[in-house]
């Protein structure tokens, strides 16, 4: 059995949608008993080269490389986490390029950072799983027919301000463009 990291973030428009639908729904609604999302934050990653502890304002122009992304760890091994990556595909469109809903932008990228190769190769297996459940017609619930997901290796992890992190937990109201595309994972 190969070892997997239990830390995992995930891009998928709007961070605080993104947080409350692993953090709330993942464990309790969408995988019950496949493991549990343990803590995490909202805040930004990017390439290699990307800006060095970018403030919000500056990610918000699109100019500094990173994604609004949820980093967290998680229980549970390398079923956990194909899980995780299943549902990930269920709470947004991965098929819109940049963009989430009214929120558009290379900050709003459809993207998975991977901590390992175990990670890659599961994220990487399940996105063409995806891929081809979406050609057959089997998830109607997106944009386009081409997943443009993008799967890379994990960076620097650059929290955001202490008034962002779990936002929809104290604004129960607030802004969430984020909702389930499907609810239970198609078979081929």
């Amino acid at each position: 059995m190969s070892s997997i990291s239990n830390r995992a973030c995930f891009g998928a428009g709007c961070y605080w949608g993104t947080e409350k639908f692993f953090k709330k729904d993942f464990g309790n609604k969408a995988f019950p008993g496949s493991g549990a999302v343990v803590d995490g934050a909202v805040g930004f990653m990017g390439p290699s080269t990307a800006k060095k502890n970018p403030t919000y304002k500056e990610v918000c122009t699109g100019a500094t490389g990173h994604v609004e992304v949820y980093d967290f760890t998680f229980e549970g091994g390398e079923k956990a986490y194909e899980d995780l990556v299943k549902h990930f595909f269920m709470f947004h469109d991965p098929t819109t390029l940049n963009r989430q809903g009214n929120d558009r932008g290379t900050q709003y990228a459809s993207a998975i950072f991977t901590y390992d190769e175990k990670q890659k190769e599961i994220a990487t297996k399940v996105k063409a799983e995806l891929q081809a459940l979406v050609k057959k017609g089997k998830i109607p619930g997106y944009q386009s027919v081409d997943v443009v997901t993008y799967i890379t290796d994990a960076t620097v992890f650059y929290p955001a301000h202490d008034e962002h992190q779990e936002y929809l937990e104290k604004n129960p109201l607030g802004y969430c463009n984020h909702g389930y595309r499907f609810t239970q994972w198609p078979s081929a």
